[in-house]
């Protein structure tokens, strides 16, 4: 038997003082973690598949000079086993029935309630409003002529202020909007896919319901891997970031909802190929851009901009003038999303190779796409810590776009 990793998260521990790295699973479809310690770290970038119990130990020999005993590799093999951290039957089953649960559930429930926004409903909207008081000194009167934003979706804790000069400026014409897209940051798929789901999401107020005919006409349009990776939806935070929001300032209005995951774009980055030479990308612009022109409909691109720092895997911590480098570097960014050209988007973030790990590229560039180069008003940006030692950020950005 052949043995292949499926995509986990690994992240650097310490356990007993020992150093090594702990993998989970940013599906949950396996709650379990495992540690696995340095000197057997390298184990892990040989299970592509190719290998079974005796060519593990051979390749980790060959590679080190270390000899393992093949009990230890059927123990550490089983471990991952155990975990469901393999791409094997196993792991298949469990993720079909949990699938399964997802879609037979009323809603999707809120995922950070608690944690980034109060789960009483009454407390959320303290809470919320409270931000909207804290960010209104001085900005622009809310505007019934948007059709398009980007928000964050970094918890409120620290992206507050930007969340609510974005949301309030946008109330008047979310409150009239027939449709709103929202279009989330897929952290977990690295594909360059669209993903789709039919659940609603659930928020401190109720349902926020999905648009079946609008998520038909993008199946229609981009085919039936919009939901291959639909499981995504369960516990990525980027889209109940806005949802809140939205539903926030809706009140008792209905108003449908399109939620869209984005999959990384590090392909076209890397690579010379346009998203729109992608059908699954192509169809969804096209499908938003007619959605617009039926009916009254807002696009959300719930987008971060830069994670930069050791945290995220840089050698060299931020220093003032690091950040002041990396807030004009950033300024570039949004000076190209005012002006609402995602494939000048696309060219700058090439530059250097996506460097600062803009994270937000995705739904931006699709928002961008489907908006037809509507122009933006800039509403804020921020760095905002994400280290303890505060040596790594994640910059962060607002904007409306107006007809």
């Amino acid at each position: 038997m052949h043995y292949r990793l499926r995509p986990i998260r690994i992240q650097p521990a310490v356990q007993e003082g020992q150093r090594g790295v702990l993998l989970t699973d940013p599906l949950r479809v396996s709650h379990k973690t495992v540690f696995v310690p340095d000197y057997l770290a390298l184990l892990l970038t040989l299970l592509d598949g190719s290998r079974d119990l005796g060519t593990l130990r051979t390749g980790f020999e060959l590679r080190t000079g270390t000899p393992l005993s093949t009990s230890l590799v059927e123990q550490f093999i089983s471990q991952l086993d155990g975990a469901l951290f393999l791409e094997n039957e196993r792991f298949g089953t469990a993720y079909d029935a949990t699938l399964s649960e997802y879609r037979s559930a009323a809603s999707r429930p809120p995922t950070l309630a608690g944690s980034c926004y109060p789960t009483d409903p009454g407390e959320a909207s303290v809470y919320l409003e409270r931000l909207q008081q804290e960010a209104s000194e001085g900005e622009h009167e809310p505007t019934d002529e948007v059709v398009g934003l980007v928000t964050p979706h970094i918890d409120y804790a620290r992206g507050g202020h930007i969340y609510a000069k974005v949301w309030s400026r946008a109330k008047p014409a979310l409150r009239e909007a027939e449709l709103v897209v929202i279009l989330g940051t897929d952290h977990n798929e690295g594909e360059g896919r669209i993903t789709l789901t039919r659940q609603d999401y659930e928020t401190p107020w109720g349902k926020v319901p999905t648009a079946q005919d609008a998520v038909d006409e993008c199946l229609s349009g981009a085919g039936e891997g919009v939901f291959d990776c639909e499981l995504n939806h369960r516990w990525e935070h980027s889209i109940e970031t806005a949802i809140v929001w939205l539903h926030y300032l809706l009140g008792d209005k209905p108003c449908p909802v399109l939620p869209i995951l984005c999959g990384s774009f590090q392909s076209f980055i890397e690579g010379t190929k346009n998203p729109q030479e992608s059908n699954e990308i192509a169809a969804t612009v096209g499908v938003l851009t007619g959605l617009a022109k039926r009916q009254r409909t807002i696009i959300v691109a719930a987008a971060d901009l830069s994670h930069v720092g050791p945290a995220f895997g840089d050698v060299l911590p931020l220093d003032f003038v690091a950040r002041a480098r990396l807030a004009q570097d950033d300024e570039q960014l949004v000076d190209i999303m005012s002006r609402g050209d995602a494939d000048e988007f696309l060219a700058e973030i090439r530059k250097d190779g996506d460097r600062r790990h803009v994270c937000g590229v995705p739904p931006i560039c699709v928002t961008m796409s489907a908006l037809s180069g509507a122009r933006g008003i800039p509403l804020g940006y921020a760095q905002c810590p994400a280290s303890e030692d505060e040596t790594s950020v994640v910059s962060i950005c607002g904007m409306v776009y107006q007809s």
